[in-house]
Parts: C-alpha cells; structure tokens; sequence
C-alpha cells in the first residue's frame, strides 16, 4: 500500500446478520475456510450452517448473530489479507459487537478465546433481553442535544451516536413508545422503533454488564498490534485494564461511534476498509465525511475488488 495511504479497518455490528453471509469466502479462501470450521469445533456446534442457511429468526438470535458476525468479519479480513498480503494498519474500529471483532484483528486476544467471549457476551445479553421487555428506535434528524433532552424526559437511553442526525435511543419498551410519540415536539424529524429483541446499551442490560466482568478477567490480552478505538470514549484504548473496562462499559453505554470515526479521520486514516455484511459501516462514515475512501468487503468479489485497489495504490 502506498506510504501516503493510512488505512483503518471497521468492523460490523448486530443488525448486519444476512443469511449466506461467509459461505463464498469460506468455498474460495483456505483462510476463510479454516476460521469457519475451526469456530463449529470450539463452539461445539455448526455455527456455520446457521450462516450460511439460516433460518434467519435462528441467525438473528444474539446468541447466535454476535458469533456469527465475529467469525466473518475475521474471515472477510483473513481472505483480504490471503490476495493482497500483510497490510499496515493504522487503527481499527467495530460497532458495539465489531470492536470485539477489531481487537481481534489486532491480537489482544486469540481467534478462539475472543470467539467464546463473544459467545459468552451474546448468551448474557440474550438472557437480558429475556428478563426485561426493552425497545430501541432511531431518531432521525435530531440534534444530539434535544435528543438527550428527549431522553432524560422519558426515562430512556442515549444507546447509539451514529452518525449526524442519526441518533438511537434505548429502554423500558413502553417509555421508548412514549419517546417516539413525542419526538416531533423535540424537533426530530423521525422516529422509527427498531426490530430487535431488547434495549441493547442500556441500563435494561446491567445484568450482562455484571456478569462480563468475570468472563473478560478470565481472557488472556496482550496489546493490540495497531490501535483500536473504542466506543465507549472515542479514543484509542492504550492499556488491558482500560480495555477490559471499556469492553465491559460498552454492554450498557452509548456506542460513540462518530466520535470514534472523528478520532480515525483525525489520525489521518484516508482509506478506510468495512469487513461484515452490507455496507452500513460506510453509509454512515459518509455522513461524517463525504469523500472518504471506503470500500466494503463481504463476500469473494468485494474482497478482489478491495486487493485490487490495495495493489493500484502500493
């Protein structure tokens, strides 16, 4: 990659799931290939068939849907680095589930123990949204400011900050009901209530929150090879208690995810490469920074596409 190029990594969050998602990279990259088979014998189940044919209702489970992704976009990244070699990275980022992802990426902790601690995350966190009847809903075209002040009036959470005028809010599911009812009188254009299965970043999961604690001390860390930005500040994370804390944080805390892109854009990332399903990562990153350099990897041709442009410019 050409010296002038400083590249960053993104990491897709919960919501990206697709079905199939993965199964070419694993067909066409023997790095792929080894991740997926190598996730079912740790996993002690076909994670991958689940992947790879659904049905979608099984793969959106968070027990399921936070594995799944983690092992893709390691995969997605794996087979990139198959075609166009080793790649210097000057910092990474995930959403919510996508940090664990990107710290991956950068050897905090190994591909088996990150796998069952994700593993671990989504069971806590589906045994939250069990024990709680929690909602989330995107405000569009709010400021931040009168969002908050939304919040605070209806008893809710700021969960996400994802990009300029695109703000979710989490809770009690009948007080984020309220919120959408009254969010025209906050000078919110829109508000939509979101299909998940809780109030993910929330107070509504402090019982994961609680019980992560343990299961993170337990993970062997090591710091990362290239800095990873966290959503809890929006800074690098520069020390394993500090990553252990914020990991931890991150359960019940808003996903300050513009703050993480500012903090990337700052450091001069100018090539920024999003590995999961879809290209949301990107969509967003272009509301904060119209003609930034992003390319989307997902399946075998994006990943040939993005070598492609990774070999034009060394």
């Amino acid at each position: 990659m050409a010296k002038s190029k400083k590249v960053a990594l993104l990491f897709a969050g919960q919501g990206a799931q697709s079905v199939g998602m993965g199964r070419d990279l694993a067909e066409q990259f023997p790095a792929a290939t080894k991740l997926f088979r190598d996730a079912d014998l740790i996993l002690g189940r076909k994670l991958s068939e689940i992947a790879w044919n659904g049905p979608i209702e099984e793969l959106t489970k968070t027990s399921n849907c936070q594995p799944a992704l983690f092992v893709h976009g390691l995969a997605a990244w794996a087979a990139l680095r198959e075609l166009a070699g080793e790649i210097p990275i000057e910092a990474a980022a995930g959403l919510s589930l996508g940090e664990m992802t990107a710290h991956a990426a950068a050897g905090t902790f190994d591909f088996a123990n990150g796998l069952k601690l994700v593993q671990k995350r989504g069971e806590l966190m589906d045994e939250a949204c069990a024990a709680t009847v929690g909602g989330m809903a995107a405000m569009i075209g709010g400021s931040e400011s009168d969002i908050r002040r939304l919040a605070a009036d209806e008893d809710v959470d700021v969960a996400n900050i994802n990009a300029p005028g695109q703000i979710v809010i989490s809770g009690e599911l009948a007080k984020v009901e309220m919120a959408v009812g009254v969010a025209k009188e906050y000078g919110i254009r829109r508000a939509t209530l979101l299909n998940v299965a809780g109030a993910y970043h929330s107070r509504l999961m402090d019982s994961a929150y609680q019980k992560l604690e343990s299961a993170l001390i337990d993970v062997q860390m090591q710091l990362p090879s290239f800095s990873v930005i966290s959503n809890v500040t929006g800074s690098e994370v520069q020390t394993l208690p500090e990553i252990r804390r914020t990991l931890q944080d991150q359960v019940t805390s808003t996903v300050r995810w513009v703050d993480c892109m500012e903090r990337m854009l700052t450091r001069g990332c100018d090539f920024f490469i999003e590995l999961g399903p879809g290209a949301v990562l990107a969509g967003l990153l272009r509301r904060i920074r119209k003609d930034v350099e992003v390319i989307s990897v997902s399946d075998a041709e994006s990943v040939r596409t993005c070598a492609e442009r990774i070999r034009a410019a060394g």
